[in-house]
């Protein structure tokens, strides 16, 4: 009796172990006719991210040189090349002991540092190289069209759309805060815009729609469609015309 149960176990165990080196024989196997039937030059990568749709911006990102911006260069081992450098309207700056200019724009410091190292290649050897920034472009903001004072603003310490209207003076009588228009650059060739209700921020009924700003953001505050008639109507008598609704 305890013979015939031990078989009818070994059986049984053996009979699920076949089954599931099956299913992993299927599950391969399809894998393999996946890969096959993928096209050789398939944007999708094997971490499973589209290169096609690259991520635009990054966590936290470094601060890139501007024209304008001022820096100044100290050399450890060499300090008769210690200089301070503009960066020129067209990005390049020009290097003490060089006789071609290099252009920085757009780089980050220790980009800038790597962009140092090569130009002196033929100069110095191995030279040890610090950039500090010593005058840059400071984090703003600009907000325009309706608001109080339109114009380009510090961007001090972490701020939301409310807050930058505030900054700017306010919504102006015909402001259109249900549909304001916030531009954000992503890189030189894309630009995101969102339409953000603050009006519904301001009622505290969708505090959602009150983003936080990031450095180079624009806000923008279209006219309501009462300020293109009210060049027509005498404002006294508006309200027989629209419920207040509308106004």
């Amino acid at each position: 009796m305890k013979l015939h149960l031990f078989l009818l176990v070994v059986l049984a165990v053996g009979a699920d172990a076949g089954a599931t080196d099956a299913q992993t024989l299927d599950h391969s196997t399809e894998s393999q006719r996946l890969q096959a039937a993928a096209p050789a030059n398939s944007p999708v990568a094997p971490d499973g991210n589209d290169p096609s749709h690259p991520r635009l911006r990054t966590r936290n990102p470094r601060y890139r040189v501007q024209p304008n911006d001022i820096l100044d260069l100290s050399f450890r081992y060499t300090p008769e090349f210690d200089q301070e450098v503009t960066v020129q309207p067209d990005g390049f700056v020009q290097l003490k002991g060089l006789s071609n200019d290099i252009r920085i724009q757009g780089q980050t410091v220790p980009e800038v540092i790597e962009s140092i190292k090569k130009a002196y290649v033929d100069v110095l050897r191995d030279p040890v190289v610090s950039v500090v920034l010593r005058d840059f472009e400071k984090p703003y903001f600009v907000a325009g069209g309706q608001v109080g004072r339109p114009g380009k603003y510090d961007l001090r310490g972490p701020t939301t759309a409310t807050q930058a209207i505030a900054i700017a003076g306010g919504f102006s009588e015909y402001a259109k805060n249900k549909q304001v228009l916030l531009f954000r650059r992503y890189t030189d060739e894309t630009v995101e815009v969102k339409v953000l209700n603050l009006k519904q921020a301001l009622n505290k009924k969708d505090p959602r729609e009150d983003l936080m700003l990031e450095p180079g953001d624009m806000l923008f505050v279209p006219k309501t469609f009462m300020a293109a008639i009210d060049r027509f109507l005498p404002r006294s008598s508006l309200g027989t015309y629209f419920s207040p609704a509308i106004l």
